[in-house]
Order: structure tokens, then sequence, then C-alpha cells
């Protein structure tokens, strides 16, 4: 099969090799304003970040096994702003059962709440911080 070259040897217009010089106008003024929108970004994770947890501790708190209810009203969450993190589980001496209900024992079959919650918050919070960012952009 016989390849049919245009004009210029295939090299482009002009057919010379020689560098191409590229000039990028603005840079400084970009990178101003993406250190200006940090805080903001940052504002707008955070705030995703605590509804997603305040959707797992719900849920987790609406399919927790209830006896008396302890574990209905102690699950929290609590965060941590500088590390944009969060937990959300329960933190009193008390309701270490929560834990042997999570994942079972021998007499008490399995019966998750706080992983499932996890689970299907999983698929939503990189939506939630998406749709928070574009909120909070000016």
């Amino acid at each position: 099969m016989a390849r049919r070259r245009g004009r210029g040897g295939g090299r482009g217009r002009g057919g010379g090799g020689g560098p191409i010089r590229v000039e990028i106008q603005g840079l400084d003024a970009l990178r101003e304003r993406l250190e200006e929108l940090a805080p903001v970004i940052r504002q707008a994770a955070f705030k995703a970040l605590k509804e997603s947890a305040e959707a797992v501790r719900t849920e987790t708190a609406r399919n927790v096994r209830v006896d008396t209810g302890n574990l209905q009203h102690s699950v929290k969450a609590r965060f941590r702003n500088d590390k944009l993190r969060a937990e959300v589980g329960w933190w009193d001496a008390d309701d270490l059962y929560a834990s042997l209900h999570e994942h079972g024992t021998r007499r008490i079959p399995a019966r998750p709440a706080l992983g499932p919650a996890l689970e299907a918050e999983r698929t939503k919070i990189a939506a939630r911080i998406q749709a928070e960012v574009r909120r909070a952009m000016p």
C-alpha cells in the first residue's frame, strides 16, 4: 500500500524542526487566585464531610439493634477540622457492646449498622464535596 506524503514532509507547516516556544501569561495571577481559593475550598470540603458523617450517624442509629435505645442515642460523629477528618461511632466505655453487635459473637449473630452506613455514604461523598465546592466558588 502506498503512503501519501503531504507538503512539508510530514513535519507540519514550514518543515522546520526548530523548537516551539509557548508563553503563558497570567500564571502569577492564577497562582495568587488559587491561593485565595484554598480556604474556601477547604471550608466547602469540611461542610460536605460533616454532612456525610451526619448521614452515616443517622443511618447507623436507624439500623442499630435496639434494646434500651442506648446505642441509637449514643452513636456520635466527631470532627478534626485541621485534618478534614470525621469519625463516627461509640466512644463511651458503656457502649463497648456496640462492637459486639456490629461484628457478632458466638451467641449474638452479627448485625452490622455502622459498616453498611459507611459503605452507602462512600459512593456519595465525592459528589457532596463537588457540589459544596461549586456552591462556595465566587
